[in-house]
């Protein structure tokens, strides 16, 4: 017949059985805990909550009445009460204790190794911290709390009764402390890229508004040479040059005023364009149709608004000679990635012979031309009651 095995006597007369059940439950109830640790950290909630709650379900697994999440001032060689449970009112955010090697949270800090004291009064290892005096802690137990490269400082749980944390309550801190390391590394790691990102867009929109103000004090410069010209072609060779550069200025004016840097919704710079060219020649109405939405590229859209800039000035100016009721119909349809279709119509005289015939050698149809090329677009020409041009437009792989 086997021996049976020696079971130390348990404390107060309590049976052998009924203290090895609580023990079980209590390490199953600290392996629920490290997966419950486990979710909180994945979600991703915020930090001051996952600290909090890291401090609640440690002190449960340990059958402690207080913990604490304690984070490393370096400049001042101390610990911050980061989060905690069991403290006075004044302790969390606001207390901080010493991180020397002759505490037991800064011996854990300074070592990288565990720490458990179990009977603080009579400790000659360590000295026992204000803070726990005060509150009246007889045991204590410390693993380091990982963090971005750098400790960010102690998991600390402590109890006052007169039990003992065990092995397994240490590993069961450390891998506590382990969840919430990562969880603080991810945090810092997200942070950091957020602060990168908003630095980037400060700069983004910096050079953005430099660019505009460049553009907007050029077309002044040409607004003015035209106006001081003695000679009328030269005036109006700059006016033409200033109001094409005046097209590109309001892509980056529209870029300033949005949150997107890398495209630009056609809609409302479409009529924006539309509404200044209007300004600019007001016997003629110039109606929008281009909804809100139609996201494309910055490069693209630059070329677009000269486009648009080119034909609708080209309606104002030739469309209607003899007529003072002027009417001009700027049309954008389609949803990218598919091919948009921009219209421009008037219901004037139709085409001069050389723009029919395709030989035309202004400036405006140059340009048009050339821009029409580049972004691989096509033109078709209706001439029913005035003229339609009606262009096809591809837009850039993976912008909608």
């Amino acid at each position: 017949m086997a021996e049976k095995p020696v079971v130390e006597a348990p404390p107060d007369g309590a049976d052998p059985f009924e203290l090895t059940k609580r023990a079980l439950e209590q390490r199953i109830r600290q392996q629920e805990i490290l997966a419950e640790l486990g979710v909180l950290a994945l979600r991703g909630v915020p930090f001051e909550e996952l600290t909090q709650q890291t401090s609640v379900l440690v002190a449960e697994g340990m059958n402690a009445e207080l913990s604490k999440v304690l984070e490393y001032l370096r400049g001042e060689n101390l610990f911050l009460v980061r989060a905690g449970v069991g403290w006075d009112p004044g302790v969390v955010g606001v207390a901080k204790v010493g991180a020397d090697l002759e505490s037991p949270a800064g011996f854990a800090l300074r070592t990288g190794k565990p720490v458990i004291s179990n009977h603080l009064d009579k400790e000659d290892r360590f000295r026992t911290p204000q803070l726990l005096l005060e509150h009246g802690v007889h045991r204590a137990a410390n693993v380091i709390l990982q963090g971005d490269g750098a400790p960010y400082g102690v998991l600390e749980v402590d109890s006052r009764s007169k039990d003992e944390f065990t092995a397994h309550d240490l590993s069961f801190l450390q891998g506590a402390a382990n969840l919430l390391g990562m969880a603080i590394e991810r945090q810092r790691f997200e942070q950091n890229l957020a602060e990168a990102k908003a630095r980037q867009d400060v700069l983004f929109r910096e050079i953005d508004h430099r660019v505009k103000n460049s553009l907007q004090l050029i077309v002044s410069i040409l607004s003015l040479q035209s106006s001081s010209s003695g000679n009328p072609e030269v005036a109006h060779h700059l006016r033409e040059a200033a109001r094409r550069i005046s097209a590109i200025a309001r892509v980056h004016r529209r870029l300033y005023e949005t949150n997107m840097v890398e495209s630009v919704d056609l809609g409302p710079y479409m009529e924006d364009l539309c509404r200044d060219m209007h300004d600019s020649a007001p016997s003629c109405r110039i109606h929008v149709t281009a909804r809100a939405g139609i996201i494309v590229p910055t490069n693209q859209a630059i070329n677009i608004g000269i486009v648009v800039s080119e034909l609708v000035t080209n309606a104002t100016k030739h469309a209607y000679p003899e007529c003072e009721a002027q009417e001009v119909w700027a049309t954008l349809t389609g949803t990218p990635p598919e091919p948009l279709t921009l219209s421009v119509r008037d219901k004037g005289v139709g085409l001069p012979a050389d723009v029919e015939t395709g030989t035309a050698k202004g400036m405006g149809m140059r340009i048009l031309t050339a821009i029409l090329q580049q972004m691989g677009a096509t033109l078709s020409i209706n001439r029913a009651r005035g003229t339609e041009f009606v262009i096809s437009i591809p837009i850039e792989a993976g912008q909608n």
